[in-house]
């Protein structure tokens, strides 16, 4: 039997879950939905849930993986760090200020709906300016989905080189969002 997912080196895991991009799928926002209705059966009636990242985005294409920001006060915020791995999700990583988590990833590979889910506390939200400056405006999104696609091959095996690689377009367009949307997404 191999190693186990927390057992693995990020190269090991970069190479069991290459970056692939893939056209818009109805489905992610399908699969958004349930897993947000469980997500809300669970944890605390503060959080707010949101779709955020590429698959939120109708017509560009995007790793098959749907990206959830889920805000909470701070009081809630142990609470959900304790329940969510309860709740089928791997803890990626962990800040005094963040938490990430993974589910349907598996030794073999992806078992989809693959979901990454993002802890964060209230107001530390910039992917949802980012996503609906990107809804809002298609020729800023056709833009990133080209960088993303210039990216994939170069970095098909280095997930944090093709974060960073997207950084500067992604806090470019986030600024631009928060001087046109204003507070948005206040507590």
């Amino acid at each position: 039997m191999g190693k186990k997912l927390e057992e693995m080196s990020l190269e090991s895991l970069w190479h069991l879950f290459p970056i692939e991009l893939v056209p818009h799928q109805d489905e992610w926002e399908t699969n958004y939905q349930k897993e947000a209705a469980f997500l809300r059966s669970h944890l605390p009636s503060s959080a707010r849930i949101s779709h955020i990242g590429s698959t939120a985005i109708p017509d560009i294409r995007a790793k098959d993986i749907v990206d959830i920001l889920l805000e909470t006060k701070d009081e809630d915020c142990a609470i959900c760090l304790k329940a969510i791995p309860s709740l089928g999700y791997l803890l990626m990583n962990e800040s005094p200020s963040r938490a990430s988590f993974n589910k349907g990833y598996t030794e073999d590979g992806y078992k989809p709906p693959v979901f990454h889910l993002h802890l964060r506390r209230w107001g530390d939200n910039d992917e949802l300016y980012f996503r609906d400056y990107i809804l809002e405006h298609p020729l800023v999104a056709k833009e990133y989905e080209q960088l993303k696609l210039r990216l994939a091959e170069p970095f098909r095996y280095n997930r944090d080189g093709y974060t960073e690689a997207k950084g500067e377009f992604v806090k470019r367009i986030t600024e631009l969002a928060k001087k046109e949307y204003g507070p948005r997404y206040a507590k």
